[in-house]
């Protein structure tokens, strides 16, 4: 086995526990605010707390990529990422919000085999955001005040037989 082959092994590997740390992360971020909320908010917070706790939930996903970035580019033999020259942890921060969020301004770009840990980035930032939507929605039925009236097809002008 050479040494690109393990590097990239190595990558992978990494990329799946950067991953699977977020997942857990998540996980236990929704847990809590579930678990939580229901039992002391009042139901017209819920709804922004439910927010306010995924939103902090993906910034510290953030932060957990960015800090892959971060050993990956230092180890030799893994990568780097072209645009990143003065290499702050904020910088990786930026990189790792623009690739979770799916954004790609352009303006950064991974070469060698950190590419694979973006690529697991953007794959998991895309089905946390997802996750997110879902458990808001289920918090939103579970929290709003009332419940939006359906819409009703005889109500509708354009089903009339006028």
């Amino acid at each position: 086995m050479n040494l690109s082959t393990l590097s990239n092994l190595v990558t992978l590997f990494g990329s799946a526990i950067v991953v699977a740390i977020c997942v857990a992360l998540h996980y236990e971020a929704m847990r809590f605010l579930g678990r939580t909320l229901g039992h002391h908010v009042h139901k017209r917070s819920g709804v922004m707390l439910v927010m306010l706790g995924l939103l902090a939930a993906h910034v510290l996903e953030i932060w957990v990529f960015a800090l892959g970035y971060l050993l990956a580019e230092k180890s030799p033999g893994f990568g780097y990422i072209h645009g990143l020259d003065n290499s702050q942890i904020l910088d990786y921060v930026y990189y790792s919000s623009v690739v979770y969020t799916t954004l790609g301004f352009g303006d950064m770009l991974p070469q060698g085999h950190i590419r694979m840990l973006s690529a697991a980035e953007s794959l998991a930032g895309l089905a946390l955001i997802t996750w997110s939507a879902s458990f808001t929605f289920l918090a939103m039925q579970r929290f709003w005040p009332k419940p939006i009236p359906k819409s009703n097809a005889s109500d509708n002008p354009e089903n009339s037989n006028h």
